[in-house]
């Protein structure tokens, strides 16, 4: 299936994360715990999807999309947060991520989302 790269500084959430993506065939490449690690994994590893956290010490989630966006506009982004996707586009409206998932979250809704971007 797909290469995937799990930002979050929750190493439960990113566990989480990659057990759902496994299970639907995925493959996990890289985990980051900031915004800076996942720019740099993502550099390395060029991904064909990222899960993205937004709340996260050192570089936050929305300035990761930003950078993210500016390496490869074309890189596929989904943003999995506490926040839901309302409150987050009402602070920033410009946000450039390809879905948005709540959490906690339903393991085929994620896959589901993976399928629709890919």
């Amino acid at each position: 299936m797909a290469r995937g790269l799990i930002v979050d500084d929750s190493k439960f959430m990113r566990k989480i994360i990659r057990d759902a993506l496994e299970s639907g065939g995925h493959e996990v490449v890289a985990e980051a715990d900031n915004g800076g690690e996942g720019l740099e994994s993502f550099e390395k590893t060029r991904p064909d999807f990222i899960t993205l956290d937004i709340t996260m010490s050192g570089m936050d989630g929305l300035e990761a999309l930003r950078r993210l966006k500016a390496v490869d506009p074309n890189a596929r982004i989904v943003v999995i947060s506490a926040m839901n996707e309302k409150t987050l586009r009402l602070n920033q409206r410009d946000i450039e991520a390809d879905a948005f998932i709540t959490k906690p979250f339903e393991k085929q809704e994620l896959l589901k989302i993976i399928r629709k971007i890919l």
